[in-house]
């Protein structure tokens, strides 16, 4: 009998051994959609430029509001004073230095609207960079329900692979008692060529999902990946009625924004072009050195004479036509997006009925079917090409419900990135 010490050491070490594993597994993306997205909102290069470009953006606005720099000018006025000196460059023994100050001083309400058309393109940066974001994470979840349908098909296609093994030994078995033909064996050993045939192409097929995978997590390509655990439910029908996800969509859609506030700037440059039809000043302010002391100051003003009337006429038509191009552009988003909401929410509803009727008809008449045909077989009443496709139906049934559920979710990550967030 063990002591009570070496059964709570053995306990402790089974409890550290344990955590050290699940840390360890924590530590591998791809059990849940929700991994995925967290290691690469921290880690994607594509959302990271993107960030970067939105934060460029918005650090972008106080300049386009503020005014120019000043300028400081010095004149050094009769470097010789008339002959009477060699050239020199002392303020104090030329005839005159002058000293400018000036500044440039835009229209009235030209500072603000570059700084509104700023702030505008901001917002469109912050929408393209969620509009990015929503498709990378789209993506992921896409992959990963893909991910699950092939370990799936993978499981399965072992499990019929384990079945017509016992098959083959089955028609041996009779083939030996003189009740069924060598053929019979002969089939069953081709059907299990072509299912190992059919578990090489998956194996491919998933290391090349994983590739994918783990470039939206920018990982090695051959970084490892834990296998996807089951997909969780789908939202009931109620939430996702078309007319509740329109109207979500017309407002939180990231590329819906954007377009939305191209529109808007383009109105400000339009307003823009208008104002400049009006003048930009430069005021100055001049102090003149004679010797060692000030005893003369000035005062300028300038402005630049709007003559080149057919040149703004023409900016002005071209901020008019943009303004249009806008909002076209943005009718064609709409458009868009709104079709593909209405596509995917068929789709889902489609991949929905689909399951239903696999689980509860398809995949239980062909089990039914299949253990009809393999006693009718061993008793000598059906051939053996019956049991291969009633075995062949059980297949078809159980991945027609595990593509059913992909697709559905497939589906569902489309409509979370015209969304541009989670249902």
């Amino acid at each position: 009998m063990r002591s009570p010490m070496v059964a709570g050491l053995m306990a402790l070490f089974l409890a550290f051994g344990l955590s050290g594993a699940l840390r360890a597994d924590e530590q591998v993306p791809g059990r849940t959609v929700a991994s995925l997205l967290v290691h690469a909102r921290q880690n994607n290069p594509e959302y990271a430029s993107m960030r970067h470009e939105a934060e460029a953006a918005v650090q972008r606005v106080t300049p386009a509001g503020a005014l120019p720099d000043p300028k400081f000018r010095v004149e050094l006025m009769d470097l010789t004073r008339m002959g009477e000196q060699n050239p020199t460059l002392s303020p104090s023994r030329v005839g005159s230095t002058k000293y400018t100050i000036s500044q440039e001083i835009p229209w009235y309400g030209k500072r603000d609207l570059k700084r509104e058309i700023a702030e505008l393109d901001a917002d469109g940066a912050q929408g393209r960079a969620r509009g990015a974001w929503s498709g990378i994470a789209a993506r992921l979840k896409a992959a990963h329900a893909q991910s699950y349908l092939l370990q799936r098909n993978q499981r399965i296609t072992r499990e019929i692979l384990d079945l017509m093994t016992r098959l083959e030994k089955i028609a041996q078995a009779r083939y030996a008692g003189g009740l069924a033909m060598q053929q019979d064996v002969i089939r069953a050993q081709v059907e299990q060529t072509a299912l190992r045939n059919d578990l090489i192409l998956l194996e491919n097929e998933d290391n090349m999902l994983r590739a994918r995978i783990n470039m939206l997590l920018a990982r090695p390509a051959n970084a490892p990946l834990a296998e996807p655990e089951v997909l969780p439910p789908l939202p009931v029908p109620a939430r996702l009625d078309y007319a509740a996800l329109e109207e979500r969509v017309r407002g939180r859609n990231p590329q819906l924004f954007a377009e939305e506030a191209a529109i808007e700037a383009a109105g400000k440059k339009r307003e823009l072009a208008y104002k400049e039809r009006y003048p930009d000043f430069m005021l100055g302010v001049t102090p003149v050195q004679y010797r060692n002391s000030v005893k003369e100051w000035e005062l300028m003003v300038e402005f630049n004479i709007p003559l080149q009337q057919e040149s703004r006429r023409s900016m002005e038509r071209e901020s008019e036509a943009m303004l249009a191009a806008a909002r076209a552009r943005r009718d064609a988003t709409a458009n868009q997006v709104l079709a593909e909401l209405a596509e995917n929410l068929s789709g889902i509803e489609a991949a929905r009925r689909t399951e239903t009727l696999a689980r509860s008809s398809f995949l239980p008449q062909a089990e039914l079917a299949f253990n009809s045909a393999l006693a009718a077989y061993e008793n000598g009443q059906v051939d053996f090409a019956t049991l291969l496709e009633a075995q062949q139906q059980i297949r078809k049934a159980r991945l027609n419900q595990v593509k059913a559920q992909s697709e559905a979710w497939i589906r569902l990550a489309e409509i979370e990135r015209l969304l541009g967030e989670d249902l």
